[in-house]
């Protein structure tokens, strides 16, 4: 008999050598309020076909995880490509990247347009799927086994990909007739997904589905359409000069080709920044440049880059953060659990930033506050600034979409950009990598590097801050006159060297250390670039050090 211990119920429990996880789930009788998806083993993510061996914890988990979520998305993948596969023999499914509250998905090879009756028709054949409980079956095989299955079935992008990752043996799920690999686990059957829509989406289909905090619908699709080009030109761009996925860019790695790519990443970015400074320009009014973006999405190098580019046409651009505008922290908001809430825009003092912002404009000299984070105050050190003929403020924050900010400012007056990065490379077809797990890595190195926080204080906070962005930030990036993507193409080969010791540096008791093995196993996925290769005035130098710019 081995020993469990249930945290779900706080519970010790013996069962014998071999019990799944269903089975424990049964006998158990555990408590959830969805239906169990997966659980964490002693803080790993299993299936519910996962069958102990050893003494464990358990803690069971639903879709309202974000690990039950994943595992219902990916379930969901799955059977949209079984759905097209037998319906469009031959049509070849891309999921590509989310946008309007859903997934969006193209195919490639079909032979009629797209169209609401053909969308229609996969839905159908995805409710008949559900309707069947067919169970995702997984199974481990030699690397050599699973890569000869991929490619009967011309999933040729996962057989270089499998090579590179170097590893023994390779999960291939099953549905019926199709197989495919997907970045995690699977719920245990396709009952387990019935909750979802396709809609006819630009040229594609958007895959709605719910969130772990309304399982039970999906929400409203919101037109997202600067984002969304945005995702299609930079998606394009990759295809283009031919590295769409990891495999491509490990293959310029052993070709001895990356520093030519590294150099053309960076130019594709220096000629979108002077594309901005080149619209601001032909604009007469603007006399401020407004800059918001979620976190690490490299607002502050952008700042200093665009100034850069300013300067070229003949602008003094005067540098302001937002940050140091923040209230005193006795008057800062708090959230429901009685923390203090900084995400907020009424943690900003916008009275004092608003007649900082009118006095500036109105050619008048100012005194700068700065911020001290340690004390909670706005301290005075005699910075005085006075706009000039050809000066030009480029402010930066979070809060910098948001009308509120700057509502005693004419609008005229005002250009606003933002800022995220949308990594446009993905895994493989059916693989997109989320944008929000190159902000992590990004910001987890940014944090121990010059914050003093470890992988895990930044995994532990990381929830909040995405929370904080879909409240304050995300709702007004549309309301932006321009859009700008930081992420570069080689970044997480670059970048994957800082973060694996970082990472393994979690311990197994932490509840993170689920996420931590999900990032490492992510990693393994790309070969090592050497950080020398990345230029000093790269946004990559925000992050791991070394840039040229003063922050």
């Amino acid at each position: 008999m081995i020993s469990i211990y249930l945290q779900n119920i706080e519970t010790k429990r013996e069962y014998p050598y071999g019990t799944s996880l269903r089975e424990i789930a049964e006998q158990e009788n555990v408590p959830t309020e969805y239906s169990i998806l997966g659980a964490l083993v002693s803080n790993k993510v299993r299936d519910m076909s996962y069958r102990i061996h050893k003494p464990v914890t358990i803690r069971f988990f639903d879709i309202t995880s974000e690990y039950g979520m994943g595992m219902y998305s990916r379930s969901a993948y799955f059977m949209l490509y079984k759905a097209v596969r037998d319906l469009m023999p031959g049509a070849n499914l891309k999921i590509m990247h989310s946008i309007s509250g859903g997934k969006y998905c193209e195919l490639e090879n079909c032979q009629e347009p797209l169209n609401e009756k053909i969308v229609s028709r996969l839905e159908e054949r995805m409710r008949t799927l559900t309707a069947a409980d067919l169970p995702f079956e997984r199974e481990e095989l030699l690397t050599g086994e699973a890569m000869q299955i991929f490619e009967q079935h011309q999933l040729y992008e996962k057989i270089d990909l499998f090579q590179d990752r170097g590893k023994i043996f390779t999960s291939v799920y099953r549905l019926q007739d199709a197989v495919n690999y997907y970045y995690g686990f699977l719920v245990p059957s396709t009952n387990y997904v019935n909750v979802y829509k396709l809609e006819l989406y630009e040229n594609g289909i958007l895959l709605k589905l719910p969130s772990r905090y309304n399982p039970l619908q999906v929400g409203i699709t919101r037109k997202s359409p600067k984002l969304f080009s945005v995702y299609q030109s930079y998606k394009k761009w990759v295809s283009d000069i031919g590295v769409p996925y990891i495999r491509d860019i490990n293959r310029k790695i052993e070709n001895g080709e990356i520093e030519e790519f590294i150099q053309i990443s960076e130019a594709f970015h220096e000629k979108q920044i002077a594309n901005l400074a080149d619209e601001i320009h032909r604009k007469t009014t603007i006399k401020m440049v407004l800059m918001s973006g979620p976190s690490s999405s490299g607002k502050t190098t952008t700042c200093r880059r665009l100034s850069v580019q300013l300067g070229v046409l003949g602008y003094r651009p005067v540098q302001i953060s937002v940050d140091n505008f923040f209230v005193e922290r006795e008057d800062t908001p708090k959230d429901e659990h009685g923390n203090y809430n900084f995400e907020t825009i009424d943690a900003i003092d916008l009275q004092l930033f608003n007649i900082t912002l009118n006095h500036l404009i109105q050619g008048e000299e100012v005194e700068l506050p700065t911020f001290n984070f340690t004390t909670g105050k706005k301290e005075w050190h005699g910075k005085k600034i006075r706009m000039e003929p050809r000066s030009i403020l480029v402010i930066e924050g979070i809060h910098c979409l948001n009308p509120r900010l700057t509502a005693q400012v004419d609008d005229a007056v005002k250009y606003k950009i933002f800022i995220s990065a949308l990594i446009p490379v993905s895994i493989d077809s059916q693989n997109p990598i989320p944008t929000t797990d190159n902000r992590l890595i990004r910001r987890m190195i940014r944090d121990y590097q010059f914050r003093g926080y470890s992988a895990l204080d930044t995994i532990r906070r990381w929830a909040s801050v995405r929370s904080g962005e879909a409240k304050y930030i995300f709702p007004y990036q549309e309301q932006a006159d321009a859009m700008f993507n930081t992420s570069l193409i080689c970044e997480l080969g670059v970048l994957k060297q800082q973060a694996i010791p970082l990472l393994r540096d979690i311990p197994e008791t932490a509840p993170e250390y689920a996420e931590a093995r999900r990032l490492l196993k992510f990693l393994a996925f790309f070969k090592t670039i050497p950080e020398q290769s990345v230029p000093s005035g790269s946004i990559l130098r925000e992050f791991v050090g070394g840039s040229l710019f003063r922050y």
